[in-house]
């Protein structure tokens, strides 16, 4: 077990000396001896990406050098795939969450992998809300506008999401399924980043990307706007954005957890260390305003028991609801 003043004993000079850095024994070799592989399963520019590049920085005086490696595709789940089919030897590590998980787990007949069992959690890094988002030319200021507007024009306002399957798709379905809206057509990203380009771009007239920064500065510059976020309330980053809630819609909250994963045979000392440093980097209070100003909450406190037990209890909340959608994606 890493001991508590090891870590208290980290700071900015960490950086630079990496001969200091926290390490575990394992026999003769020490955990870790060479650069960490985090998987990201979306492109840049999404929620995933920019989680993953200040903690992958972050935690380097606990974990060392950190590479990260974008895997987007199949709504997160070619990355999560390709996570849990690396050695288990703590040398590569997913940030996955919701979207990996309820997508493979729920919607499909024939997974590339079992969330639940090819998957070890390890340690929760924070939630994002999703914002339901459009260009600034469509004639809609809120939620009820927008549904006017849709039934209006049917079959001719369209969607983008990071994927078939991606929890952005289910916050998109989950709207329609609400409102009782049928004709609006969703159009499938491989990730949330190139449908945010699009929207700018005016090729698409309305996206469900997860809260980010980004984001959020897209909004404020009048380039986007954002509706309604899908947080059960407001956030702290952006309290002048009402909830999807507020507007009506009370059973449109959309929690998408993002945290830390490993191949399910890493060893048990391994997991523990990474998720005893992913903690130590939650309890720094900078780290915490880093997180909520870019539109995130933090999920501090999670153990890997306790990040299991999180996770199932979010895959049992949504199994009925999928099952209501009654999509399945093979």
């Amino acid at each position: 077990m890493v001991k508590r003043r090891d870590f208290l004993a980290c700071g900015l000079a960490a950086l630079s000396a990496p001969a200091l850095l926290p390490r575990r024994a394992f026999g003769q070799a020490k955990y870790p001896d060479r650069p960490i592989r985090l998987i990201v399963p979306f492109p840049p520019g999404g929620a995933y990406d920019t989680i993953a590049r200040p903690w992958a920085e972050r935690i380097k005086p606990f974990l060392g050098t950190i590479v990260i490696e974008n895997i987007g595709g199949g709504g997160g789940a070619l990355g999560a795939a390709a996570a849990t089919r690396a050695q288990p030897d703590g040398y590569t590590i997913l940030h996955a969450g919701a979207t990996t998980h309820i997508t493979e787990g729920l919607l499909k007949n024939r997974p590339l992998y079992d969330p639940m069992t090819d998957l070890a959690p390890v340690s929760g890094i924070a939630i994002t809300a999703f914002a339901i988002t459009v260009h600034p030319a469509v004639p809609v200021k809120d939620l009820k506008e927008l549904l006017a507007y849709v039934k209006a024009n049917p079959g001719k306002v369209s969607y983008g999401s990071a994927g078939h399957g991606s929890l952005n798709h289910l916050t998109g379905e989950l709207f329609k399924l609400r409102t009782g809206l049928s004709d609006l057509i969703h159009v499938p990203y491989r990730g949330a980043g190139p449908a945010i380009v699009d929207l700018i771009a005016g090729q698409i007239p309305m996206i469900v990307p997860a809260m980010t920064n980004h984001v959020l500065e897209l909004h404020r510059a009048g380039k986007a706007r954002i509706l309604a976020v899908t947080n059960d309330k407001r956030l702290e980053a952006a309290p002048e954005i009402p909830t999807a809630v507020e507007q009506g819609i009370p059973d449109l909250v959309t929690p998408n957890f993002i945290g830390v994963f490993a191949p399910a045979a890493t060893p048990k000392p391994i997991i523990d260390q990474i998720s005893q440093a992913n903690l130590k980097l939650l309890a720094d209070k900078d780290y915490q305003k880093l997180l909520i100003s870019g539109t995130f909450e933090p999920q501090p406190g999670l153990d890997p028991a306790a990040y299991r037990r999180y996770v199932e209890s979010e895959m049992a909340r949504w199994t009925p609801i999928v099952r209501g959608m009654g999509i399945k994606l093979d």
